[in-house]
């Protein structure tokens, strides 16, 4: 893929506890296969839950018909992406929804319907609730013509593109290099139960025409207990047992003992 890099780091001591880590990429550019446009995307289990990070990089544009496109890449990527199971195993997930937490994230490029100067005064009043109410994102979230069911931290920072490089002027704040209306073209969003969001929010760093996003996640995982299965299994025998002997000698008085 050009341009779309994804890396998934973990703690030293959770590293034992990764398994079953998978590629899948799928362009989505020119002539719809073209590398440019498209996504990245990491299968991988934490102890028993599998998990999938999926980077993107949709349509760009403010024309008419670049917010059917975006919606289009994302429909194609879902379709598009498979994770070959090692031994064709049947249990392993194959598609982005088989895994149970799911992310999504990268530049996204949905854009902000509304005029220049508009853009410009709420984000001088840092109104980031108006501004919110005409992303096309959370307007596509909200009918569920994208992302239907997936879920995204509240924009309370300013939008993310586009910047002149090492500035923190958007790109139109001189008028000489051209007006772009503000966005929040980067973004980061969550599917399935067991995740909770504890933080959303931006990085001052200059050297890119974007701000990257970051999240803080808390996710529940299962784990296997070797032990307590021991111990389940332990008293299961003992049950059996237990009712084979009382169902063999019913005429046997024995006080104080029940069997479940």
């Amino acid at each position: 893929m050009v341009g779309i890099f994804l890396t998934v780091w973990v703690r030293r001591g959770l590293r034992r506890c990764v398994h079953n880590v998978r590629v899948s990429t799928v362009g989505v550019g020119a002539m719809g296969y073209i590398g440019n446009k498209g996504s990245v995307s990491v299968s991988m289990s934490i102890y028993q839950t599998m998990f999938c990070f999926v980077c993107t990089h949709l349509a760009a544009g403010e024309k008419a018909g670049d917010l059917h496109k975006r919606n289009a890449d994302v429909q194609e990527i879902h379709r598009r992406t498979h994770f070959t199971a090692p031994g064709d195993d049947i249990a392993m997930p194959r598609d982005i929804y088989d895994h149970e937490r799911i992310f999504w994230l990268g530049d996204l490029n949905y854009r902000i319907d509304v005029a220049y100067e508009r853009a410009h005064e709420l984000i001088a009043a840092m109104d980031w609730h108006q501004l919110a109410e005409k992303d096309q994102l959370k307007r596509e979230l909200r009918k569920g013509r994208a992302f239907d069911g997936w879920t995204e931290g509240v924009l309370e920072f300013a939008p993310t593109y586009k910047y002149e490089l090492n500035s923190a002027n958007y790109v139109g704040d001189d008028q000489r290099g051209g007006r772009r209306t503000p966005a929040w073209c980067d973004r980061i969003l969550a599917f399935g139960k067991g995740v909770k969001l504890v933080r959303y929010g931006r990085a001052e760093l200059t050297m890119s025409d974007h701000r990257p996003v970051v999240a803080a996640y808390a996710a529940e995982v299962e784990v296997f207990s070797s032990r307590k299965l021991q111990r389940a299994l332990t008293l299961t025998d003992a049950e059996v047992e237990a009712g084979s002997v009382v169902a063999a000698a019913p005429e046997l008085d024995r006080p104080g003992f029940e069997a479940s």
